[in-house]
């Protein structure tokens, strides 16, 4: 009899992934995933930058950790559809479409932001 392995786990798709899902995932499974993937601080400082994102939008993890996200290393996204949304709004789950335009050609994208009081980052997940 051939015993097969258990099926990993799966995560959620863009659309269904939450937050409680994203905390609890380890640096190489947020790699893998096939959106990007920015975790903040409440002070907005980057903490998570998923290889992924990194790949896709051409800026090493190393150049964004501990940056402040929307003034350092996303000014393009420093304005009331993203990032001020994070400040005016305690709970949030928001898709929306968005053209990025900063490091890369003007590149369509839809945007989840998500953030909640009960979670330690807020995240941003970029689907190209």
């Amino acid at each position: 009899m051939t015993v097969q392995n258990a099926p990993s786990p799966c995560v959620a798709s863009f659309d269904d992934v939450s937050i409680a899902e994203l905390e609890s995932l380890s640096p190489d499974e947020l790699d893998a995933l096939p959106f990007g993937v920015v975790g903040m601080a409440a002070s907005g400082e980057t903490e998570i930058y998923n290889a992924t994102e990194s790949r896709i939008a051409g800026l090493r993890p190393a150049r964004v950790l501990g940056k402040p996200f929307f003034t350092e290393v996303a000014p393009c996204m420093n304005n009331n559809l993203v990032a001020h949304r994070f400040d005016n709004e305690p709970e949030l789950d928001a898709t929306i479409n968005y053209v990025l335009t900063l490091r890369m050609k003007v590149t369509p994208a839809r945007l989840r932001l998500l953030r909640s009081g009960s979670a330690r980052r807020h995240y941003l997940l970029v689907q190209r």
